[in-house]
């Protein structure tokens, strides 16, 4: 989401990376209010969800916004979805128990159910599937763009910069499809723990090394370069600059989506005091440590690179030198991303998966797995349905990533998808219908003014991807250009 990374799971509160409670039998110290096992997370295990949540592939396109809005209104933009996720978290987080039975809600479409009904519900499944289906194919761009520049960037290295290393992308798209159609035979692959600390260790390390970089190139070029406006015109057609900053919008939002998953994370708070209250002081902690980082990584390759700021700050056409160390952050980015698409496509398996088996219970071909033992590792079911429907998902996402490899432009327009509804909308009607807040008071308008002008941000934002897009599509050819 950022990205969205591997730790956003739709439903974490059965990962046992988010799962924190005490998993002991017998007596009622350990039952929860629900039966379940007592939680006992805190505001610094909550905290530390959300940063690993938020933090992820988004943060590399915050230079190339930053170069887009300028050095006043980028960190005023930043600051300000800064606060807008924190207020929205906040009027989500005290819908976190129904409002009239005061039971927990144990998912985000829980809580639209609850506050909303039934028909909202159908609403956000729509919205949740269309952006992991999209995430999906921002993912396979941004993996073969890393794979890319861990190429070009050991050719440069043996040329001595002397080879442009032209590049395609498509057989490193295809290589990563390739691995999500083996690894999405794994049945629940989200739920190994494993997966989500590897892809919190990985977005650390790409996003730090990203950091250090800019900031050493600050130190060699001896200047800030950038200036107050953006990206001055001349470089860019003044067109071409407003439709430029409407997807450096977008860019942002994506940065800073996580709410889909704040449900998850407070059902692991333990109560007393209140989940809300604990959830409260986690989201400032963590969205104020995630701003200042964003912050950082944005205006340090801004200052670095200026009109010139890269797309993907770890791509190739940003950094060059120290070549082994750029490597190891593109392969963190890799690592990071086979694993984090498995997480995000799971919710979409499942769902179709599922529906299927509904509709057609005695069908064997949807239903019956077939026993086959691996040696040293047990029996594996293989299931024919989830072999050809999976495989069928993976080769459509990669098709479309092949069709359309342009990484800040998916990327604007999934984080102008994604944010009003998820991060904005259903937090605030939900918090008004728990309320009850009356409608044309100073408390109803107040929040429909900050919906509102979210829809226009995201419209404008994806207007913006879309227009960029459709620019790309002029000089670039699907599967014969190379870069």
């Amino acid at each position: 989401m950022g990205d969205q990374t591997a730790t956003r799971n739709l439903q974490l509160h059965h990962n046992p990376v988010f799962d924190v409670s005490l998993n002991v039998e017998g007596g009622s110290n350990y039952i929860d209010d629900d039966g379940r096992p007592k939680r006992t997370g805190t505001v610094w295990t909550s905290s530390a969800h959300i940063i690993t949540a938020v933090i992820g592939s988004g943060v590399l396109s915050l230079a190339w916004a930053m170069a887009q809005l300028g050095w006043i209104a980028g960190p005023i933009v930043m600051v300000l979805f800064s606060f807008i996720t924190y207020y929205t978290s906040i009027l989500l987080a005290a819908c976190y128990r129904d409002p009239v039975t005061g039971k927990r809600n144990y998912t985000y479409s829980d809580a639209v159910r609850s506050n909303l009904g039934a028909l909202q519900v159908k609403f956000c499944g729509c919205v949740q599937n269309v952006a992991l289906f999209g995430i999906s194919i921002g993912f396979n761009i941004a993996a073969a763009i890393s794979m890319v520049a861990i190429q070009r960037c050991n050719c440069n290295h043996k040329s001595g910069g002397k080879n442009p290393c032209h590049t395609n992308n498509n057989p490193y798209m295809i290589a990563f499809g390739i691995s999500e159609i083996v690894l999405s035979q794994i049945p629940n692959f989200d739920k190994l723990s494993w997966l989500s600390i590897v892809a919190a260790v990985m977005s650390f390390t790409y996003s730090g090394i990203g950091l250090a970089l800019a900031i050493a190139k600050v130190a060699e070029n001896g200047k800030i370069k950038g200036n107050i406006t953006g990206i001055t015109i001349g470089t860019v057609t003044p067109i071409q600059k407003m439709w430029r900053t409407f997807q450096a919008l977008g860019n942002i939002a994506f940065a800073y989506t996580y709410s889909i998953i704040l449900i998850e994370i407070q059902d692991t708070i333990k109560s007393p005091p209140s989940e809300y209250k604990t959830m409260k002081k986690a989201t400032l902690l963590s969205l104020t440590a995630t701003s200042i980082f964003y912050i950082l990584c944005g205006c340090m390759g801004y200052a670095a690179f200026g009109d010139l700021s890269p797309g993907n700050l770890l791509s190739d056409k940003g950094f060059h030198n120290p070549y082994w160390l750029i490597n190891i952050a593109n392969a963190a980015i890799v690592i990071h991303l086979v694993g984090a698409y498995q997480v995000f496509a799971q919710p979409i398996f499942a769902l179709v998966e599922k529906t299927a088996a509904k509709v057609f219970p005695d069908s064997q071909f949807i239903t019956k797995d077939i026993k086959i033992p691996i040696p040293g590792f047990g029996v594996y079911n293989l299931n024919l349905f989830r072999l050809v429907w999976r495989t069928f998902y993976v080769i459509i996402t990669t098709l479309i990533s092949m069709i359309l490899p342009f990484f800040n432009d998916v990327v604007g327009f999934l984080g102008a998808l994604a944010y009003w509804p998820l991060t904005v909308y259903f937090p605030v009607e939900m918090y008004i219908a728990q309320k009850k807040v009356p409608k044309w008071s100073t408390k109803w308008i107040f929040l429909q003014i900050i919906s509102l002008s979210v829809l226009v941000i995201a419209l404008a934002a994806a207007a913006g991807s879309v227009s960029g897009v459709v620019q790309n599509l002029k000089i670039y050819k699907p599967f014969k250009t190379s870069s």
